[in-house]
């Protein structure tokens, strides 16, 4: 392993090592859906939604709390098939509540 005394970017350091490639591509893409998606979710809720991972077909988001989760789980199926039209292979859309502490 090299050692470097000098700052490189996170794109540098992707090219140098393929997990954190892997992890920076999949940040991206659900940033991306989530980015799709928000046009079907009632403005309100913008602030307390965030992408979150992505696990084969399927993908998460960050929720702030509970009513907003409660709300948001009503949306998923059109939020899953918009997604799939725009060329997603998403089957599920699961929500976890973060809780702050």
């Amino acid at each position: 392993m090299n050692r470097r005394h000098y700052a490189i970017t996170l794109a540098q350091a992707s090219q140098e090592a393929p997990m954190l490639a892997k992890l920076v591509a999949l940040t991206r893409d659900s940033s991306e859906r989530l980015r799709v998606v928000q046009a079907l979710i009632p403005i309100g809720l913008h602030a307390a939604i965030q992408a979150g991972p992505i696990e084969g077909d399927s993908w998460c988001l960050l929720v702030k709390n509970n009513a907003a989760a409660a709300k948001l789980r009503q949306l998923l199926p059109a939020l899953a098939a918009h997604l799939r039209t725009k060329g997603w292979n998403v089957n599920t859309i699961r929500l976890k509540v973060q809780t702050s502490h």
